[in-house]
């Protein structure tokens, strides 16, 4: 009965490695396009076109990635046609408190369960337009290239 176990063991991890190295893992998508986001109280229409930040005070990429943030709601004040909505699943005092040790102003601050908004991990960016409907974003950390292409983007 042991032999038997041991073997049936054995084929068992063999089946489980072989098989994960045979199927790539894919890598988790940020929100796709053309999803429509669910925010109680948030006006499309009057936002235009809105990024949502999904942070957590709990997330140390959020907190590296707070000068990208910075320059982005300093853009958005040259320009004026971006809403900064922040969305984190921690007490909006909490949230303010915590957005502004990273020097970050925002528009609106919203507690919120991100994976009501489809959000699997922080942070993540996502662009709006004016019908709440996701025109594109970003999951994680960006990198210098990606950090480019979404100011660029954010136009």
């Amino acid at each position: 009965i042991i032999a038997v176990a041991i073997l049936l063991g054995a084929v068992l991890i063999k089946s489980f490695f072989s098989r994960s190295r045979s199927q790539p893992q894919t890598p988790i998508q940020a929100i796709q396009s053309g999803t429509h986001l669910s925010l109680p109280n948030v006006d499309w229409k009057t936002n235009g076109r809105t990024l949502v930040l999904a942070l957590s005070t709990q997330c140390h990429f959020c907190t590296e990635s707070a000068p990208f943030y910075q320059r982005i709601a300093e853009r958005r004040s040259r320009t004026g046609n971006l809403r900064l909505i922040s969305v984190l699943p921690q007490p909006v005092a909490d949230s303010q408190k915590y957005l502004k040790e990273l020097g970050l102003t925002v528009d609106e601050v919203k507690q919120l369960p991100l994976e009501s908004l489809g959000v699997i991990g922080t942070p993540t960016l996502i662009e709006a337009n004016n019908e709440g409907v996701v025109a594109d974003s970003w999951r994680g950390k960006l990198t210098s290239e990606k950090e480019g292409e979404v100011l660029n983007r954010l136009r």
